[in-house]
């Protein structure tokens, strides 16, 4: 949520930045008003779209999956526990315990913000129902008594009794065009962005750039329909009173009066500058890219094997292995990356690709690793054979399939509990990396042969050491005899960004 607030304040920078620099004194102003109005509304969709057309463009970027099962030279006899999720604490792991903190400021902060835009709505309110009214095809015109303000809301302007009868003329057609165009639209869909990211102040100059321009739209037509002489004495005037309120439209604004005479008295521009408009392209597809290779940095060393499906880089990586004869360490990188893409594969597609490549690959590496492997031999029966299968401590008062589902949960307990996930501190990876166990209940109840292959070494030692804590459990049974059985554990640790 943080990363996409991040990307949101960042794409509205640039949308701003591009604005001011080509097209804020350009006299396009009904472009402008667009760009205005839908680049903060691009800024908060680009960073949910991620193509995948666009990461297979980017060569130092890509997906690839890995198996679900840790195989064995008996697969038959290795009976698979359900899939752990843990979540790690990554280098932000200190900020964590502020995010509640955060979030209730939020919310504090929206409320506070919706008290403010709802004591301004009563403002006006109370304005309208102190003036006198006057209605007229589509638009309200309220006159203030005692007063120099003069501003509009929606379909109603307001205007105070203390102008002229030529100051209130033209400033009853310049408002009309505010009125006209929607204007106040406009300013409360910014005041809505106020509340929701009252935190940004890019919102607030957002707001005060359409405002600015929406003076130079009625400024504009306002000229053709009054005279320009009059209309000029009246900009340069004294400074009236005016509503300190950010979503109406206001006539006589003290720091935007230079600038209208300025935009007044400025020629069109040429059409050919309507091509600045261009620049949105690239600056769009930019944020695309980012947008959908940011959570993707992993980076290829090995660029000559051309990889498509997760079985052919399976493919390429166990024919290097074979060539080599070794396991070397640009293999074991290699690995690493496919152990880590992992995570993001599903059930489904796992079992659309050829299972048995990557059976054949780890098989491999294990008979290259003989010191992680010193007690390849598997005794026992298949769990399926087995009698009665082995049975956790604190599921003894259990029996049948409620002592194989107790069994299966204080596993998978006993791993989320005891994984250190500080780990993420430490190690340069990120995503849902994927960890295959594997360990033996011996005749005695004791957990041994202890195996894990994973995408980091250290989250390797580290399952080997919590599975090594698990308790002693009652043995499995066949034919009144205790046997070993084999167990295979999946274990997925989530690395949060």
């Amino acid at each position: 949520m943080i990363h996409y607030i991040l990307q949101i304040i960042g794409f509205q920078l640039l949308f701003l930045i591009t604005y001011d620099l080509f097209l804020k004194k350009e006299t396009f102003f009904n472009w402008n008003r667009g760009y205005l109005l839908i680049t903060p509304i691009l800024s908060f969709l680009l960073p949910l779209i991620q193509l995948d057309v666009i990461r297979q463009l980017i060569p130092t970027s890509y997906n690839i999956k890995l198996p679900e099962v840790l195989t064995t030279d008996s697969p038959m006899q290795v009976h698979l526990l359900p899939e752990v999720v843990i979540g790690s604490e990554n280098q932000l792991s200190n900020y964590f315990s502020l995010i509640p903190i955060i979030g209730y400021l939020w919310y504090i902060g929206i409320t506070i913000s919706v008290f403010l835009f709802l004591f301004k709505v009563y403002k006006i309110s109370k304005l309208k129902r102190s003036g006198n009214k006057v209605h007229t095809k589509n638009i309200t015109l309220v006159s203030l008594p005692d007063t120099d303000t003069a501003f509009s809301f929606f379909n109603t302007i307001y205007i105070g009794n203390n102008l002229s009868e030529i100051k209130r003329s033209n400033v009853i057609i310049h408002e009309k065009i505010h009125v006209k165009e929607y204007h106040s639209v406009d300013l409360i869909f910014f005041e809505v962005l106020r509340i929701i990211l009252w935190f940004n102040p890019l919102v607030y100059i957002y707001q005060n750039r359409i405002a600015t321009l929406q003076e130079y739209i009625a400024d504009s037509e306002a000229i053709a329909a009054t005279s320009k002489k009059d209309y000029y004495q009246d900009l340069l005037s004294q400074v009236f009173q005016t509503e300190k309120i950010s979503f109406i439209n206001t006539f006589f604004n003290h720091s935007l009066i230079k600038k209208r005479l300025v935009m007044l008295q400025k020629s069109k521009s040429k059409k050919v500058y309507l091509l600045k408009y261009l620049l949105l392209i690239p600056i769009i597809s930019s944020m695309l890219i980012y947008s959908s290779c940011s959570e993707d940095q992993r980076i290829i060393e090995n660029k000559e094997v051309p990889i498509t499906t997760l079985t052919q880089r399976a493919e390429s990586l166990l024919s290097k292995i074979n060539s080599d004869g070794t396991y070397s360490e640009e293999s074991k990188k290699l690995f690493s990356i496919l152990m880590q893409d992992m995570g993001n594969i599903s059930e489904d597609q796992l079992k659309s690709e050829k299972m048995e490549v990557f059976q054949n690959l780890i098989q491999t590496i294990t008979k290259l690793t003989p010191e992680i492997t010193q007690k390849e031999e598997i005794e026992g029966v298949p769990f399926i054979k087995a009698d009665v299968v082995p049975i956790h401590p604190d599921c003894t008062h259990l029996t049948g399939e409620d002592a194989k589902k107790c069994f299966s949960q204080k596993i998978s307990q006993h791993i989320g509990k005891e994984f250190d996930t500080k780990i993420g501190n430490d190690i340069g990876l990120n995503g849902r990396l994927r960890i295959y166990a594997r360990f033996k209940i011996n005749k005695n109840g004791e957990i041994v042969d202890i195996q894990a292959r994973g995408p980091h070494k250290r989250l390797e030692e580290e399952t080997l050491r919590v599975i090594n804590t698990l308790p002693k459990m009652t043995p499995g049974m066949k034919d009144g005899k205790p046997v070993s059985i084999l167990y295979s554990l999946p274990i997925v640790f989530e690395l949060k960004e």
